[in-house]
């Protein structure tokens, strides 16, 4: 019998191997991360105020906790949650039964099973798994499942990495791990059609791996739904 060759490092197939593995062990390790992380938690306090309630927003790149999208959903969106990996979809379906989680790949959106296109999208540490070479064309994927005006957050470790690694959080195999610079968001969103709004960054918490953060936030052109009934009389 042949065996199978593995998946192409930071290929699709690479990220549901990697996070069907290693689930169950970031699921510990996170599921009450943002208690943690009041500048995370401000950030997407505003970003769903921003939206307005009833907004429709994606969480790319979910992961097991479904925590994310637990705390957009506090704030009045309505949201789904989507992963390449089934075993991350299963865990936060369990752990978050009162919201929607789907298989799907930031990176080739199928828009008509999850309802169309989005007020909003929340990156959260959804970039690191595939190659720096990938980033413009997920950005364009993002700006294409966004309504006009719609507002796109993304959250992400700034550096230089860019290749197969051993997991920096203990799960013990090899993962694709890719860090970047706020030239090379910012770049992206813009080549994609985004305006960018802001770029910040923030020193890692001490519970954190070593690395400063990285905040994105920016917009697509036009004026929301959600906008123009605001200022409707």
């Amino acid at each position: 019998m042949t065996r199978a060759s593995a998946p192409e490092p930071g290929s699709a197939a690479d990220v549901v191997r990697s996070w069907d593995a290693r689930a169950d062990h970031y699921l510990e390790l996170f599921r009450d991360e943002l208690e943690g992380k009041p500048h995370d938690l401000a950030l997407f306090a505003g970003f769903a105020r921003r939206l307005g309630p009833g907004a429709r927003a994606l969480d790319v790149g979910c992961g097991p906790c479904g925590h994310v999208a637990a705390v957009l959903a506090a704030h009045g969106l309505e949201v789904t949650g989507i992963d390449l990996s089934p075993r991350c979809i299963a865990l936060a379906r369990r752990e978050r039964p009162g919201l929607r989680f789907e298989l799907g790949d930031q990176r080739a959106l199928d828009l008509d099973p999850l309802g169309g296109r989005f007020d909003g999208i929340v990156s959260n540490y959804s970039l690191h798994d595939q190659p720096k070479s990938l980033l413009p064309g997920t950005f364009a994927a993002w700006a294409s499942a966004l309504k006009p005006g719609g507002h796109l957050l993304v959250v992400a470790k700034a550096g230089d990495a860019d290749g197969v690694v051993t997991d920096p959080l203990g799960s013990g195999i090899d993962v694709y791990w890719a860090e970047f610079t706020a030239a090379e968001l910012a770049s992206a969103a813009e080549a994609a059609g985004f305006t960018v709004e802001r770029l910040a960054d923030r020193a890692p918490y001490e519970q954190e791996i070593a690395s400063q953060r990285l905040y994105l936030e920016a917009s697509m052109p036009g004026e929301s739904g959600l906008d123009a009934a605001r200022r409707t009389p």
